[in-house]
């Protein structure tokens, strides 16, 4: 059976305060829960008004307080913004306060712009370090003897992924010998060379012995296609904005996104959300099952932006649902 897993952005829409968003998340975490997702990460955006989860680590505690047994992480925590004592500390914290359910996705990307980068107190070639940034974070964690000149007093045990969208995480995680996500869900064009050479080039490690590698899809499901599509046009609005310049709250869906997006602007939208799985439940299950048989990753992490949170938990509901359908299939 493909584990499923779910990536929440905590998104605050127009008509929510973040507090609101906050809420909505930490009611999605438990919906997950009951319904058989293995994972619910988190992801550190800043300077982004649509955004909640800025404080990622402190978002990942109030999920794991709110649940119970649904491992609880970062997809990912942008390591060029932080020093990796602190991340050490943070994670280490977390995982002493949960045992057995916290996990740690890394990222290279700063996930915001150079003036806020400045804010962080962090710079450019930051991320020039984020190989050796990650050995040093893991050398912390590694060290529960505390036999370092420094120690971050962790609680053993807890998980470190390499997350990327091109080959420099493919490789450096196979180096590592460290689980790889790749994030398809909105950067979908190098996931079939990034697999591959993640595989062939893993080392195994004390953390990892074989491979092991999750992919990234967008899912909205409801009861129709066309509902599913409506639905979905809030991401696609949001997401037309954030290229051309324009971030903002998630906005309500529309029935014709055409008349509210220039279509080259619409067109690279759909281009980099194309690894999606859009539609009522039969359309969902044919196209997850193409995405498992066209990459075969060992996991897939499910993804959507839905202003209604009620709407937004019922499409994880379903294609849940819909997992579980293809899994059976496939094992049969």
């Amino acid at each position: 059976m493909t584990r499923y897993s779910l990536l929440d952005l905590a998104p605050v829409t127009d008509a929510q305060t973040p507090a609101e968003a906050l809420e909505a998340t930490i009611a999605l975490a438990r919906s997950a829960e009951e319904h058989g997702y293995a994972r619910f990460w988190l992801a550190e955006h800043h300077n982004m008004p649509g955004i909640a989860s800025a404080a990622t680590a402190v978002v990942i505690g109030a999920v794991a307080q709110a649940t119970n047994s649904i491992r609880v992480g970062a997809g990912g925590i942008m390591l060029p913004n932080h020093p990796p004592l602190v991340v050490a500390e943070q994670f280490g914290t977390l995982n002493a306060l949960h045992p057995g359910r916290i996990e740690l996705g890394l990222g290279r990307a700063p996930g915001t712009d150079q003036l806020t980068m400045r804010a962080l107190r962090r710079y450019g070639q930051s991320a020039d370090r984020f190989p050796d940034d990650v050995v040093e974070l893991i050398g912390y964690l590694d060290d529960a003897a505390g036999e370092a000149p420094v120690t971050a007093i962790p609680a053993p045990g807890l998980p470190v992924w390499i997350l990327g969208s091109s080959l420099f995480g493919a490789q450096l995680a196979a180096y590592l010998g460290l689980p790889y996500a790749f994030a398809s869900h909105f950067a979908p064009a190098m996931l079939g060379d990034a697999i591959a050479t993640y595989r062939a080039g893993f080392r195994p490690s004390k953390r990892l012995a074989e491979p092991h590698v999750m992919m990234a899809a967008g899912a909205v499901v409801a009861d129709t296609d066309a509902e599913a599509e409506y639905l979905r046009s809030s991401q696609m609005l949001a997401f037309a904005r954030l290229r051309t310049g324009k971030p903002g709250r998630l906005p309500a869906p529309v029935r014709d996104i055409a008349s509210e997006v220039p279509p080259q602007v619409l067109a690279g939208a759909a281009e980099a959300l194309s690894v999606s799985a859009v539609g009522a439940p039969a359309t969902v299950r044919r196209q997850l099952a193409d995405l498992l048989d066209a990459y075969r990753p060992d996991e897939i992490m499910l993804t959507g932006m839905i202003h209604d949170p009620e709407a937004r938990r019922r499409s994880f509901a379903l294609a849940a649902e819909a997992m579980d359908d293809v899994s059976r299939a496939r094992a049969a």
